[in-house]
């Protein structure tokens, strides 16, 4: 499942991507059923949206009480970007899986050279799909894009899907939190971080972390120009993921 489902083969072309991208032309999402209907920070309704792909719900809260817990949550995350370094810390108290499980990605190299694919001003950036490795042309943009690769992106993950831990934390600016399809158990690499505070998330989507560091580089991303379907129309890479303190 993608964390968007575009309907490539009922759009139009964007002003901005070449006519043969069907896909960027588009501004109506295919959701799976039991979508949400959110809202953005601004307060402006946002059409039905699925932030899909790999699922987490949220866990009951506790406190973090084993040694391995206290480690984890000592250690942090760098996020280097094409616009710069966001830092993380993690939240293994409410969401311990999870957290495990996209250090254990990171570690290995799996999200680097990978990109935020999907940019919704004042609402998310969203990345964490190895698709997102190919598709731009060679200038960086969608011009000249390799059409195949575009359509793959929100589709990718790492073959394995996590328990939902769905916590009392809430989705606000810098928040990290899990992109899953309409099933709460779907959620597998993709991740999104939050650009306000998002109510209408709140015990829906597993936050398993929050930025401290990077405030103005996740504005940057935030607000890159996009074409419809919410792709970003320059790369907003994800350079490299490192965990700290490791």
């Amino acid at each position: 499942l993608r964390i968007l489902l575009i309907s490539l083969a009922a759009c139009g072309a964007s002003a901005f991507a070449p006519a043969s991208l069907p896909s960027l032309g588009c501004h109506r999402a295919l959701t799976c059923s039991g979508a949400l209907s959110l809202r953005a920070a601004s307060g402006e309704a946002v059409p039905r949206r699925t932030l899909v792909e790999g699922a987490v719900a949220f866990g009951a809260a506790a406190a973090v009480g084993s040694p391995q817990e206290a480690r984890a949550a000592e250690e942090t995350m760098t996020i280097s970007t094409t616009a710069g370094d966001m830092e993380f810390e993690f939240w293994p108290d409410v969401a311990p899986k999870t957290v495990e499980s996209f250090k254990k990605l990171a570690k290995t190299g799996y999200f680097d050279g990978q990109a935020f694919h999907r940019v919704i001003k004042g609402f998310v950036i969203q990345g964490g799909d190895p698709n997102s490795k190919t598709g731009y042309g060679p200038s960086g943009t969608l011009e000249g894009a390799n059409i195949g690769a575009v359509k793959k992106w929100g589709t990718g993950g790492p073959g394995f899907n996590l328990k939902a831990e769905f916590n009392p934390r809430k989705h606000e600016f810098g928040v990290l939190s899990m992109a899953r399809s309409a099933n709460p158990d779907s959620a597998g690499s993709q991740f999104f971080v939050c650009l306000g505070s998002l109510a209408s998330l709140d015990n829906k989507y597993t936050t398993f972390g929050k930025m401290t560091k990077g405030d103005e580089v996740l504005k940057k991303i935030g607000s890159c120009k996009t074409v419809k379907g919410d792709y970003p129309y320059e790369r907003q890479g994800i350079e490299k993921v490192t965990i700290n303190g490791a």
